[in-house]
């Protein structure tokens, strides 16, 4: 098999500037020791070769092309049964994994905010992701409060990890080109285990927010029927993007102190 179909239903854009690749792969840095490293979406491997020059990782691909895994299976047997074929998004990680393991990948675009939610999922045991996705949505999730772009990913994410935009890819070093430019972000773990406030609610509120982002949280929130001294704290005057992740947890906290009584 010389090379594989990208396949437009699957959001594929196989990269093929190797220099790209290579930098890409250099931005792992495997905190706490973590050797296990999972590539989602290999394609054609131009990512796993630089993986498997470091002996020390242990690197396994996840692809849900048949395709693809036939060529990763006939060019990197040295990978044996590391190479899964599975949706990543349907994929059991306890099962592939006993302790953390890092994450890289040249995400599907059309997939990657689902992806970063499952990272969510599994945050106790994902110390660093490094991926290229979509420039506009690593600008999103790297931006800071009072940012345009700053929204529900971004929250999110921050709670939990340290996010650093690495650089911006061009269209023409892609086949085929996207319409889009692309970049490389890292996202590393940080020192928060648990939010100091109910997460399932914290993820509403946030969801809720940027719903209707031109909105005070004062209109977004309204279906939490808070009382009116409640309602008119000065936070409420606020839209979402001029809130913190701290701020977030702190509305949180207010709004379960008022829908218990």
């Amino acid at each position: 098999m010389s090379n594989v179909r990208p396949k437009k239903h699957l959001g594929q854009h196989f990269l093929v500037d190797q220099n790209i690749a290579l930098k890409i792969v250099a931005q792992l840095t495997l905190p706490g020791g973590v050797q296990d490293v999972l590539e989602i979406g290999p394609g054609m491997g131009v990512l796993t070769q630089y993986l498997l020059q470091h002996p020390e990782y242990r690197t396994t691909v996840v692809d849900i092309d048949r395709e693809s895994i036939a060529y990763l299976q006939q060019h990197f047997p040295q990978l044996g049964n590391r190479i899964i074929s599975a949706d990543f998004l349907k994929t059991d990680l306890s099962t592939l994994f006993p302790g953390k393991f890092a994450i890289i990948g040249n995400f599907p675009y059309n997939i990657s905010s689902q992806i970063f939610f499952k990272v969510l999922e599994h945050r106790d045991v994902v110390p660093e992701v490094v991926c290229m996705i979509q420039k506009e949505v690593a600008e999103r999730i790297a931006a800071p409060p009072g940012s345009k772009t700053y929204g529900i990913l971004s929250v999110l994410l921050q709670a939990f990890y340290t996010i650093d935009y690495k650089f911006t890819v061009g269209e023409k070093v892609f086949n085929p080109p996207p319409k889009v430019k692309s970049a490389v972000i890292s996202l590393v773990r940080n020192q928060v285990e648990r939010l100091a406030c109910d997460e399932k609610l914290f993820q509403q509120v946030v969801k809720l927010s940027f719903g209707t982002r031109r909105k005070t949280l004062r209109n977004s929130l309204r279906s939490y029927n808070l009382p009116p001294e409640v309602q008119a704290l000065p936070v409420f005057d606020k839209r979402a993007e001029q809130l913190s992740v701290q701020d977030f947890v702190e509305l949180t906290q207010l709004i379960e102190q008022n829908i218990k009584q």
